[in-house]
C-alpha cells in the first residue's frame, strides 16, 4: 500500500483549513482584545446561525451531496416547512407541535418528489436543475397566495424563554443554545447513521453501484425514497427552527438554498463532517463581517469559497471522483 497516496489527502485538506483558519484566528484575537464583549456576543450569534445552516445543509448533503440529485428546490422545502409549522403552531398553540409538523409534511413532499420526479431523471443532472428550478419559482408564487407576502416567526418554548447567564456578555437567549445543542445531536445521528447502520451502508453502496446493490436484493428505489424523504425532512424542521430563532418571509427560500449550496461545496460533498466544517466556516464569517465589516461582510463567505475551490476543489472532507 502506498501511504503517500492516503495521506496526500489529508495534508491538502489540513493546508485548505489553515490558510482559512490562521487569518480568522489573527483577526479573532485582535477583535477580542478591542472589543471582548462584542466579539463573543458576534461569535455565538455566528454559531447559532451556522447551527441553522447545517440543519438545512445536512438534508442537502443527503439529497445533492450524497445521492446526487440536484435539487434546487430544497429552499422551497425549507420555507414550506416554517409555513406549514407556523400555522399548525398557531393553531394548537404547540412548538413541538410545529416542528413535528414541519418535518413530517415536508418529508412526505420529499418522498413524492422522489417517487414521481427525480426517479425519472436520476443521473441527468441539467434536467433536473431546469425542473427544481421552475417548481421552486412555482412553489413561492403557491407560498404567497396561501400565507401572503408578511414576515412570520415562531414563539419559542416557553420553558427556553430566559436569558442563560454567560460570562463576559452577561446573558444569551436560551432558545439559541437550544438550537446549538439540536444540530449536535442532528450531526452525530446522521454520522452514526449513515457509518454505522446496515441501512446507512446501503444508502453509500447505493451511491457507488446501484445494479451491485439491487442484485444482492435490495429495492434500491426504497432506500433512496427514504433517505430523500429524511433530507427533506430536515429541511423542514429547520424551517421551524429559523422562524424561531430568526424568521420566515418571502425569499428566505433563496437565502438558504445558496446558504446549503456554499455549505455543501466548501464542506465537501456527501460528508456530515465537511457539511459542520462548512456550516461554521460561513455561518461565523458572515456574522463577523456584518458585524465588523457591514459593507463588505457577504464577500467573505465568497471568499472562503474561492480559497477552498482553489486549493481544494472537492471540498474539505469531500473524496475525489
Amino acid at each position: 500500500m502506498d501511504v503517500s497516496k492516503w495521506k496526500r489527502p489529508r495534508r491538502s485538506a489540513l493546508i485548505t483549513l489553515l490558510v482559512i483558519g490562521l487569518p480568522l484566528l489573527a483577526l479573532s484575537i485582535a477583535a477580542l482584545t478591542s472589543n471582548a464583549r462584542l466579539f463573543i456576543l458576534t461569535l455565538m450569534n455566528g454559531l447559532t446561525l451556522a447551527a441553522l445552516y447545517f440543519l438545512v445543509a445536512s438534508g442537502f448533503t443527503l439529497i445533492f451531496g450524497l445521492m446526487r440529485n440536484v435539487n434546487l428546490a430544497h429552499g422551497s422545502l425549507f420555507l414550506l416547512g416554517g409555513y406549514i409549522g407556523y400555522s399548525v403552531g398557531d393553531l394548537t398553540g404547540s412548538w413541538f407541535a410545529a416542528l413535528i409538523a414541519g418535518f413530517v409534511s415536508v418529508a412526505l413532499t420529499g418522498l413524492l418528489l422522489q417517487v414521481f420526479v427525480f426517479r425519472y431523471m436520476d443521473g441527468q443532472e441539467l434536467r433536473q436543475t431546469l425542473v427544481t428550478i421552475g417548481l421552486s419559482i412555482v412553489l413561492a408564487d403557491i407560498y404567497m397566495w396561501i400565507w401572503g407576502g408578511d414576515t412570520y416567526q415562531f414563539d419559542p418554548p416557553e420553558w427556553t424563554q430566559f436569558p442563560m447567564p454567560m460570562p463576559i456578555i452577561n446573558a444569551y437567549p436560551a432558545f439559541r443554545l437550544l438550537v446549538l445543542l439540536i444540530a449536535i445531536v442532528i450531526g452525530v445521528g446522521l454520522w452514526l447513521f449513515l457509518n454505522r447502520t446496515r441501512i446507512g451502508a446501503m444508502i453509500r453502496a447505493g451511491v457507488d453501484d446501484k445494479r451491485m446493490l439491487s442484485a444482492s436484493g435490495v429495492n434500491v428505489q426504497r432506500v433512496f425514497a427514504v433517505t430523500f424523504a429524511l433530507g427533506a425532512g430536515l429541511a423542514g424542521a429547520a424551517g421551524v427552527i429559523g422562524g424561531t430563532a430568526l424568521s420566515i418571509a418571502p425569499g428566505e427560500d433563496v437565502r438558504y438554498l445558496l446558504a446549503s449550496l456554499i455549505v455543501v461545496i466548501v464542506g465537501g460533498m456527501g460528508s456530515i463532517t465537511g457539511a459542520v466544517i462548512g456550516a461554521l466556516l460561513i455561518g461565523v464569517a458572515e456574522t463577523m463581517g456584518m458585524a465588523y465589516a457591514p459593507t463588505y461582510g457577504v464577500v467573505f463567505t465568497f471568499i472562503i469559497m474561492v480559497v477552498v475551490l482553489a486549493l481544494r476543489p472537492q471540498g474539505i472532507m469531500g473524496k475525489k471522483a
